[in-house]
Formats: C-alpha cells, structure tokens, sequence
C-alpha cells in the first residue's frame, strides 16, 4: 500500500512508477462536492492511484488547492486550456464546453505527465469497490481503449439520441492505438460538441457509437459492476453487501461503480432521484449511503458556505411542480416515477 502525501507535482515523478492506475475528472464549484465524494470514495477502495482533477472556475481550483487533498493533482483552466478550445469556448455553454473539454483533459494528462495510460471519471460517480479489476479486463483483452455502454433498461432507452456507450469511466493506453483515437476525438469535439442532438451527434458521447468498427483497439467493458446508474439498475437485484445479479440471466456482479445522474439535493434535508424507477433497496443501499457522504462533506468542508450543489430549500411549489410532471407521465404512459426522499 502506498503512503504519499500531499503534493502539487513535487514527488509525481518518483511515485508514477509505483502507482498503477492513474485517472481524471473535470468539475466546476457546482459541482465540488459531487467531485470530492468521487475522489473520497475512489480512495476508500483504491491506495495506489493518482487522480488529476481539473477545475473549472477559479474558485474550484482555490478550494481543492487548500484542502491539500492526498493522492491528487490539481489543474486550473489557465494551465490546461490551449489554442484550439480557447477558440471555441464563447461558442459553448458552460456544460457543453466541460463537454468538448473532456477528451482534452485526458490527452493532457498522458502527455504532460508520461502516462501510460489515464481513466477519464465523470464527477458523479461513486465507488462501492475497487475498479481497478475494470482496467484489467481491458488490459488483458489486450485493447488499449476501453468504453461502458449505458445498458439501458428498455424503457428508458435513448440511444438514438445519446448513444450506446456513456462517457463515464473511459481508458485510454498512450500509445499508438489509444492515442489516435484519442486525438480523433478531441478533434470531433472541438469541431462539434451541443447539447442537442444534430445529424447523428450528441455532445461528446454519440461519437463513440462507431469506436468498436471505425478503430482498432476499442474494449466494451463486460463486468455489470462498471456502469450501474439510473437508466439501468432497474434490471438488477442487490444483497446488503451490494452483490448484483441480472434478472434475466442470473449473471453475479460486484458492484463497483454507480452514476447518479440527475440527483438534486436540498437543504432542507430532501433528495430528488430523477424520474426513474427505483425500489426500495436501491434507494437505501447506494442512494442514502452517497446522499449522507454529500450531506458529511459540505457538513465538514464547507459548513456555512453556499454550496451550489445543495439546492434551496423544497417548497410548496417545487413539490407541485413535481406532482404534476409526474400526473403528465402517466397521462402519456411515460415512465416517469415521483423519487423524493428524506435524508
């Protein structure tokens, strides 16, 4: 087990060697707690790692810089950002920009720090176990790329329009497979990458759709552990020690990783799952678990500051406009369900 202590680039070179896997991840002072409970979780299961966390606005980066944070390296916006996304960032939304930005964030890494290999994470994701045995499925397919698709649950679908595969948990080897696609991609995203769908593109993700044929080297992660989320849980049952098995197939799984895509939470002690159905389990076993781990460390961290991921407190209208979305889903046989809950 590793022991390294703090540091901004002084002992990377000495440790690089010993730490096996090396990630990214990009977030703004929206989304700062959503970022640390990643990174927190991602430690509590993995000692031998190094995460480059990129922030998106000045006062991120001043708050991760004085947390000190263990295992870390933080990059600002004026360390990263080159000519080519400078050029197109007024023509982008703070989200569609974070968007195009991503696969820059990982060629950055590999090529400024000599990486061998960098795993793109998206700030919403948590750790329940390690995620190393992820990369290794990649590695021993002797692929250099790896990709999760989203796995929909049927009635939730959206492929046509976001995709088969999420950009989420993503590998890339430096090397001369990983690298072209890399750059393909970076050059797509910076060509084209809205929130909107247009021509068979949406944002960042819809490229990915063709990886599999279009390059060599590309690996669809197999292990259901990686890319548990909303969209797909449904199709999923769950021991209290968080052993998964498919449905349809019986197929066991550890998990490893959840997205919480779409989680609000208020101050007033609410929590907003989104408009997806979710039993009982799932929202005791990984929602109330992250919820309580965000609750902990704007608690601990930020105690009286105004956090933008905590929302205002739910009022009478909030809950009305909720009731209503969720009476129109039913008129129109959508599958929208009414997830608030109480933490």
């Amino acid at each position: 087990m590793l022991n390294i202590k703090y540091t901004q680039g002084i002992y990377i070179e000495e440790t690089r060697k010993e730490i096996m896997k090396n990630y990214c991840t990009l977030f703004d002072s929206n989304y700062i707690m959503r970022g640390l409970a990643m990174y927190e979780s991602l430690k509590k299961h993995s000692s031998e790692f190094w995460l480059y966390m990129f922030a998106f606005d000045t006062n991120c980066y001043k708050t991760l810089i004085e947390m000190k944070l263990q295992n870390v390296t933080v990059v600002s916006l004026e360390e990263f950002e080159d000519v080519e996304l400078l050029k197109v960032k007024q023509t982008r939304t703070a989200g569609e920009y974070c968007w195009t930005s991503t696969s820059s964030t990982i060629l950055y890494c590999i090529e400024k720090y000599s990486l061998e290999s960098c795993t793109y994470l998206d700030a919403d994701l948590y750790f329940f176990s390690n995620p190393d045995v992820l990369i290794e499925e990649m590695e021993k397919s002797n692929k250099s790329i790896l990709i999760t698709s989203h796995r929909y649950t049927p009635e939730y679908d959206q492929s046509e329009i976001s995709g088969k595969y999420c950009v989420q948990f993503m590998t890339f080897k430096n090397n001369k497979e990983g690298l072209q696609v890399l750059k393909w991609w970076r050059n797509a995203c910076i060509e084209w990458c809205f929130a909107r769908a247009e021509q068979g593109k949406f944002g960042d993700q819809k490229y990915l759709d063709n990886w599999p044929n279009q390059f060599d080297g590309v690996h669809e992660l197999k292990n259901l552990g990686g890319g548990v989320a909303p969209w797909n849980v449904q199709q999923y049952e769950f021991s209290d020690n968080l052993e998964g098995e498919k449905n349809i197939s019986g197929e066991k799984f550890l998990l490893i990783f959840y997205h919480f895509h779409g989680v609000k939470v208020y101050s007033n002690n609410y929590f907003d799952c989104n408009i997806y159905k979710l039993n009982n389990k799932i929202i005791k076993s990984i929602y109330k678990p992250y919820i309580e781990h965000l609750n902990f460390i704007k608690k601990n961290y930020f105690k009286n500051e105004n956090i933008n991921d905590f929302k205002n407190k739910l009022g009478s209208w909030d809950l009305l406009k909720k009731y209503m979305s969720v009476f129109k889903s039913k008129i129109s046989n959508n599958k929208i369900f009414f997830n608030l809950y109480k933490y």
